[in-house]
């Protein structure tokens, strides 16, 4: 397929602190990759895995918008604004930071790791008072189909940002075939297989590779395992 970028599993990032282990998709930290810094405003994507009783201390972000997905465990939040809560698979967190905000995040089980993705991106605001958003989905609602987690109205399903995104989770029965229509000309999509292997037109992809794809108003998806789990992100291309 044309204008498509593919990122398999294995060309990922990867920085283990002991009580991290994190894989980056795109630029992160000390990974550095001229040719992985973004996909359109979409900038970081990271695979992160947290021990018990571990976490990221308090730290500063501005002028982006963070979301949180939990795939396994708890995550506790804190942060400036005065919000403190737990996040666990099946909710989904949206922040825009905006003129400024601390937060940090803990897996406070003692027994077991937090497992969860990490998600910039760039607002299309700059300056926006800082917010807090978090709801917990029915994860029932994605099987066979793409479950909306995320869109640029308050009024719409999911969690929303300052930016003209939209992202859908989906878990498949093997064999299943589903068709994704872009919502806004201009943007792409990006996909990030959570579990198992799909392929989209004829793109094969296995568990954490990640597609991205532009210049299209649809894209095919195919489930060539049971249960197969897809992430899909759509944004804006123009920074």
């Amino acid at each position: 397929m044309e204008n498509t970028v593919l990122h398999k599993a294995g060309t990922r990032g990867h920085a283990n602190h002991g009580w991290l282990d994190s894989h980056h998709t795109f630029s992160f930290a000390n990974y550095h990759n001229p040719d992985r810094m973004h996909f359109g405003v979409l900038r970081v994507l990271n695979d992160d895995r947290v021990d018990a009783g571990m976490g990221f201390g308090t730290h500063p972000h501005d002028n982006m918008e963070i979301i949180s997905i939990p795939l396994e465990g708890d995550l506790e939040h804190k942060d400036s604004m005065g919000n403190a809560a737990v996040i666990k698979k099946g909710d989904i967190q949206a922040m825009s930071a905006g003129t400024g905000i601390y937060h940090s995040e803990y897996n406070k089980n003692k027994d077991k790791l937090t497992k969860f993705l990490q998600i910039w991106v760039y607002p299309n605001k700059r300056n926006v008072t800082p917010r807090y958003d978090q709801i917990t989905l029915n994860v029932a609602d994605r099987h066979n189909k793409l479950q909306q987690i995320l869109s640029p109205n308050a009024n719409d399903a999911g969690v929303w940002i300052h930016q003209d995104a939209w992202f859908h989770m989906g878990k498949f029965d093997e064999g299943f075939t589903t068709e994704y229509a872009l919502k806004k000309p201009g943007n792409g999509i990006y996909a990030f297989v959570l579990k198992g292997n799909v392929t989209i037109g004829d793109i094969a992809l296995n568990e954490r590779d990640g597609l991205g794809i532009w210049n299209t108003t649809a894209i095919d998806i195919t489930a060539k395992s049971q249960d197969a789990e897809i992430l899909l992100m759509e944004v804006p291309m123009a920074m």
